[in-house]
């Protein structure tokens, strides 16, 4: 099975700050140094075969995010998906 890629948001075009998930995306990129495609890429992967609350808790303990990253980024990825 090859897992769907979701990608990322592109800023929005009228300057504006994104809402929802994404509000957190520049934030995780500077805390964690990693572009936000690859934590999509991760969330994506696991959420093939884990639930939500398993994805965040692996974000949590195995790349040090906080659960308001965490959950961002899960979040946007099932509703991306959805």
């Amino acid at each position: 099975m090859t897992t769907p890629r979701v990608t990322a948001p592109e800023p929005p075009a009228d300057g504006s700050r994104p809402t929802g998930p994404a509000s957190y995306f520049a934030g995780i990129e500077k805390t964690h140094g990693r572009p936000i495609q690859e934590w999509l890429d991760l969330a994506a992967e696991r959420l093939a075969v884990e639930p939500h609350m398993a994805v965040v808790s692996w974000l949590k303990s195995e790349h040090g995010m906080g659960h308001g990253h965490a959950n961002a980024v899960v979040a946007y990825v099932r509703s991306s998906l959805a």
